[in-house]
């Protein structure tokens, strides 16, 4: 069917919202995977209630998914949505302030029902005059109703066939902004192939009804394009940063020639690390699935003086609880990453809500003097490369790494190069029987006398029989020890071993104008939404840089050298202020402004933008960005 009024675009930001059985995510996952195969640049943000199971049609219980994609790098999952899907009048109330100016809304008819406002708790019948979208492009098909003719035939019961109408949803999407249809047609095929066959035509009939209805009713003034992005050459797939980073892993045992072994505890949003990491035992790993938090680290840490590659992944509740077994990893001096995939609280919090609020606790939650290394992934990709390097520098350290996601990171996804293994460096952790060169018979806490790494010497190996354990050790013998030197010796050892690790580490970088008045800093996730809103500002002729950390504990080692080049220094992070703190301390003499918020949500460009130029422009503005 040929279309008229095409309008060809750079970017789009679609949300697709509705209960959490409505299947919002499934339907985000299809348009964005969509997407990224036509090439287009793609970041994603799945947006889940932090309740088990709110009761249906409450603002409570309002599942979100959305889909940033364009003709360009994309880095963020945007702002503000062009078009809302809407599966019920709750879903409409809870997305209502993430709509741009002009926006097109798509909601089911079907949904607005008394009863349905009521339990969303609009005070009248009319909900789109008492949101105030009368200014924009608000689309009302009745989507359960076409969705139960289209199915008709099909034999499926009500039930079933109510359950396809966000396959019907995604169908006017795909004509609106010219999507094939193919590559939902083969997920489904797949998924149900064994299962219900039935089940997957069903769902590629709601599509092409969806389709057939937006391309036949004449509901939409216009179509839309966004032609593929310049990505660089290789082939791309969509991928979370949670696969991203088990796959890291991974790819760290290959290159160290070991075993994975990850023993955890389910917590959300950290679970699909050891989901997928169980998924592949034909690679060597092994995963338990343990009782507790405290029993999965401590699995992982005997996996580790055992000889194996050891992970254990959580979020920040799972970290309080693993603290002193990390107490026992430094102490113990064993390799062994913590994949720490933050999420809002204190306690409970918001489970399902994406926070950057562990940094200090990662720094500094143990008892005594207790360093480690502590690093923080930009983006869903670069988990991948992050979870890569924390092994290496675990393996090749003798220490424990704990890696910084969040949820933000770990549920979105972007458009991933798959890269080549053979360029990513061989790990070598430092074995006692290739390493150690030393005149006098190898006891267990001899160290390198460069990096002041303990060499390791896995049990069984003939000749380097030894324990480890909790208390204070002798800093040659390894055995039990209160003598004070030695305790000071040690404390300063375990400290300048992880100090040394900054000679390894790339210089850190200024991105922009060297020579601006105002840096920029950030860390972790917040790195999209930081940089377009640095490339915005650039972009209208103001001067303006940003550095972005990766490596935390240690700092690269030109750190201080590079912030002090600058005379306004304002740190963005989505806590209250703990990289802040932690830079303050580390660097003396610093007056920096803040940005911080706390909502459970990714930052927002246009607000950073703001308030960057407020200080550009000399005007007084208040700490923390509230």
């Amino acid at each position: 069917m040929e279309k008229t009024n095409v309008r060809e675009l750079q970017d789009v930001v679609i949300r697709f919202s509705g209960d959490s059985g409505d299947g919002m995510q499934l339907t985000g996952t299809l348009f964005s995977d969509t997407s990224a195969l036509l090439g287009n640049g793609i970041s994603t943000f799945p947006d889940y209630p932090a309740e088990i199971r709110a009761p249906q049609g409450t603002v409570a219980g309002v599942s979100g998914f959305q889909v940033h994609f364009g003709a360009r790098r994309v880095i963020n999952p945007g702002d503000y949505c062009d078009v809302l899907v809407a599966m019920n009048p709750a879903a409409l109330k809870a997305n209502r302030k993430w709509l741009k100016q002009g926006a097109t809304v798509i909601i089911d008819g079907d949904s607005i029902t008394e009863e349905h406002l009521r339990k969303a708790g609009f005070a009248t019948l009319d909900p789109i005059a008492e949101l105030e979208l009368n200014e924009y492009n608000v689309v009302i098909p009745d989507i359960t109703s076409m969705t139960r003719e289209a199915l008709k035939e099909t034999g499926l019961d009500n039930k079933a066939v109510v359950k396809c109408k966000n396959m019907f949803a995604l169908g006017i999407c795909f004509y609106l902004f010219d999507r094939p249809e193919a590559y939902a047609y083969k997920y489904l095929e797949t998924k149900f192939a064994r299962k219900n066959p039935v089940v997957a035509q069903a769902n590629k009939l709601a599509i092409d009804a969806g389709y057939n209805y937006a391309a036949n009713t004449h509901q939409f003034a216009n179509t839309y394009t966004v032609a593929p992005a310049p990505l660089e050459k290789g082939t791309y797939r969509s991928i979370n940063g949670n696969v991203a980073t088990a796959w890291g892993l991974m790819a760290a045992a290959e290159k160290a020639g070991l075993p994975l072994f990850c023993g955890s505890y389910p917590i959300t949003p950290a679970t699909v690390i050891l989901e997928e990491l169980a998924k592949h035992k034909e690679l060597g790993v092994k995963t338990v699935q343990a009782e507790d938090e405290i029993a999965g680290i401590c699995t992982a840490i005997g996996a580790a003086f055992a000889g194996n590659f050891a992970v254990t992944t959580t979020s920040g509740p799972g970290l309080s609880l693993k603290s002193e077994a990390l107490g026992l990893a430094v102490m113990a001096e064993l390799p062994l990453v913590v994949v720490d995939v933050q999420r809002g609280g204190p306690s409970t919090g918001l489970p399902t809500k994406t926070e950057q609020s562990d940094l200090m606790q990662a720094l500094y939650g143990r008892n005594g003097e207790s360093p480690l290394v502590v690093m923080a992934a930009t983006t869903p990709t670069d988990c991948f490369d992050t979870a890569f390097e924390a092994a290496q520098i675990a393996l090749e350290h003798m220490t424990p790494v704990i890696l910084l996601t969040d949820a933000y990171l770990g549920n979105g996804a972007s458009a991933w190069r798959i890269p080549d293994l053979s360029t990513y460096p061989e790990i070598k952790p430092p074995y006692v029987e290739s390493n150690y060169q030393g005149e006098q018979p190898w006891k267990p806490y001899f160290r390198d006398p460069e990096s002041y790494v303990r060499y390791w010497a896995i049990p069984g190996v003939e000749g380097f029989t030894h324990r480890v354990g909790g208390l204070e050790k002798d800093s040659e013998t390894g055995v039990i020890s209160t003598d004070p030197r030695n305790h000071a010796r040690m404390v300063g050892y375990r400290k300048e071993k992880i100090a040394r690790i900054a000679h390894r580490l790339p210089q850190q970088e200024v991105i922009g104008d060297e020579d601006a008045e105002l840096l920029v800093v950030g860390w972790g996730s917040t790195y999209g939404h930081i940089l377009s809103a640095v490339e915005e500002i650039r972009a209208a002729g103001r001067k303006i840089a940003m550095t972005h950390f990766k490596y935390i504990n240690p700092l690269p080692s030109n750190t201080a050298e590079l912030i002090k080049r600058f005379e306004k220094v304002v740190v963005v992070e989505q806590n209250l202020g703990q990289f802040a703190a932690y830079l303050s301390g580390q660097i003396g003499g610093l007056d920096l402004y803040r940005f911080n918020k706390v909502e459970g949500q990714p930052l927002k460009v246009r607000e950073i933008a703001d308030y960057l130029l407020h200080i550009l422009d000399g005007e007084n503005v208040k700490q923390g960005g509230l």
